[in-house]
Order: structure tokens, then sequence, then C-alpha cells
């Protein structure tokens, strides 16, 4: 019997105190993994990230100041779970905001976002002969130079994420035995040096 796909719950962030907060790559990766793996201490986050637990301890209580994760209940009276309040965010500004200092943040966010994606595909390559063949063969990397207007840019987008979404680790309850996390990252931008006068 199949569980129902787990609610999400997708804010968008725009706020600069939260958006300074996830302006550091460790606190992506702790809150990833909480979205990901469901509650964790913070020593079981540190194993996850590759950190030490007092570090990602006081990253979790940043997180926890601006929401985005919460003390869950003990198992055993002894260790201090943590799981996200969140599946995913987004950071779009609303049109004709007087958003300097959002921007900044957001800047400062898709960075952190963008070192931390850099850091994880360095270990990946690193380490990659130690994994499974059949996760070898189901890896990618991948680079599109494409030819498009903004709306068919929004379009490919839309519909990468529409794929996507029903394997969302924070939202999936029916993934069959043998699965395992997978990171995917994807970024799409203009290259506007690249036209031609």
């Amino acid at each position: 019997m199949n569980e129902q796909p787990r609610d999400e719950h997708r804010p968008n962030l725009t706020d600069p105190g939260v958006l300074d907060a996830l302006s550091h790559p460790v606190r992506l990766d702790v809150l990833g993994f909480l979205m990901s793996a469901g509650p964790a201490t913070a020593s079981e986050c540190a194993r996850a990230v590759g950190d030490t637990p007092s570090n990602c301890s006081y990253h979790l209580r940043t997180l926890a100041r601006h929401g985005l994760v919460v003390a869950d209940e003990s198992t055993d009276g002894r260790t201090k779970p943590w799981r996200a309040t969140i599946t995913g965010f987004t950071t779009e500004l609303p049109d004709g905001s007087d958003g300097s200092a959002g921007h900044a943040g957001v800047d400062a966010m898709l960075e952190a976002s963008l070192q931390l994606d850099y850091q994880l595909a360095r270990e990946h390559v690193r380490t990659r002969d130690t994994l499974p063949e059949e996760w070898r063969e189901a890896e990618m990397h991948a680079t599109y130079g494409l030819k498009v207007t903004p709306d068919e840019l929004r379009i490919i987008t839309e519909q990468i994420d529409a794929v996507l979404r029903p394997f969302l680790a924070a939202t999936r309850t029916d993934a069959p035995d043998g699965a395992g996390h997978a990171h995917v990252s994807l970024t799409a931008f203009p290259r506007p040096q690249f036209g031609r006068p």
C-alpha cells in the first residue's frame, strides 16, 4: 500500500534576516538534509554534511531563530532532534519592490548555494569510484547552450521542476526499496555576452 505524499510547504523567503541566515553553505546543507532525511540531531547532521556537531548545533540554532527548523520530540529524552518546518523555498522578490537589501540577500544566498553545489560536485567526483556501478551509471553532468526567449527559458525550467517534484525526498512517501538520496542542481541564466552585435 502506497502512502500519500506529504504536503509541500514552500514559502517565498524575502526577509533579509532569513536570507542572511541562508547565505552560508553549511546552513543550506543542514537545512537540505533535514528536509530530505527528516528529524536529526546535531551529531547526525554533522555526519551527513561533514562538519562538527558543535558547529551544526550553532547553525541549527540560527535556522531555528528564523523559523526554518524547530526542536522535535526526543525519543529517548536525552537527544535533541531538529526538524525542518519547510519542504523547500523560493526567493522571488515582489515586482516593483525597493528590495536593495532583499536583492543583496538573495544574491548572497544564491552564492552560498552555488558554493555548496560546487563542493558537493567536487566531493562526488573525488569519491565516485566508491559508489555501486548502478549509481555511477545513473549520474549525469551536462551543460547545454540554448537559444531561447525568456518565456521559453521559463517554460523549460518549469517543465524540469514538474518532472522532479514527485521525487522530492521531503514529500515522497512511496519510494521503492533501493531508493537513495540524490542531489540535483540546475542553473539557467542568460549569457548576453554571447550575443552578436
